[in-house]
């Protein structure tokens, strides 16, 4: 039951509350979809501005043809690439982003992953975002999907769902929205993970659907934007 003494609960404690609340209503999700780490940072590169529908039947054209490792990736032609890889959308400028990872892969790290992903999280991260193809989003995916360090994922959905339960950000700004968890909560690889995949199901089955389903929402005791539709019905 949602806790609802007067006393405002420290944020600390009500992003906890909100974990828990998901967690009970949705279960373990189990991300991140993919086989090893490489197969992570593709599926990272591939699911910008789209669906991971499309993202898994891309996935599953390279796999087929043997292109899931660095070295194949590398040497298969462009076009071939971007043909494989189209249910993704945005195909061209992805393989250019997949081609662009890889080489840097074989300039610095002569195509030893492992020793790019063990790298100290602040260098790690901005060696990804001095890649092509590779923004914020992008690189907090692979840090805490590919190579287990606890940093907070934002995304479209966590900033929607923040802003409706009036956590919004005064900045706006993808690094005001991840300090708010980072800040917060204790910085835990599997915490992590779970929160944002349960952010993610909440906004795909509840939330942000075309017409949002506040009536079985599990967060609506603690909703303003939620408690606002219910009024109005």
């Amino acid at each position: 039951m949602i806790d609802n003494a007067t006393v405002p609960a420290p944020l600390d404690r009500k992003l906890l509350d909100i974990y828990d609340w998901l967690l009970r209503r949705y279960g373990p999700q189990y991300w991140w979809p993919g086989d090893g780490a490489f197969e992570v940072i593709v599926g990272a590169i591939l699911t910008q501005a789209t669906s991971w529908g499309g993202v898994d039947k891309a996935l599953i054209n390279l796999k087929v043809r043997g292109l899931l490792e660095p070295a194949a990736l590398r040497i298969v032609d462009q076009e071939e690439l971007a043909s494989l890889i189209k249910p993704s959308v945005y195909f061209n400028v992805k393989a250019q982003k997949l081609k662009a990872f890889v080489q840097y892969l074989w300039e610095h790290y002569n195509d030893d992953l492992g020793a790019l992903l063990k790298r100290e999280s602040h260098q790690l991260r901005q060696e990804l975002l001095s890649v092509y193809g590779i923004g914020e989003e992008t690189a907090d995916d692979i840090l805490l999907y590919a190579a287990g360090k606890p940093i907070f994922v934002i995304d479209a959905y966590t900033r929607r769902i923040l802003s409706r339960l009036g956590f919004a950000s005064t900045q706006d700004t993808y690094g005001s929205y991840q300090t708010i968890f980072m800040n917060n909560l204790p910085h835990d690889t599997s915490l992590f993970n779970e929160y944002h995949a349960l952010l993610d199901r909440h906004a795909a089955e509840t939330c942000l659907k075309k017409k949002p389903v506040c009536g079985e929402c599990c967060l609506l005791d603690i909703c303003p934007t939620g408690a606002g539709v219910i009024a109005g019905e």
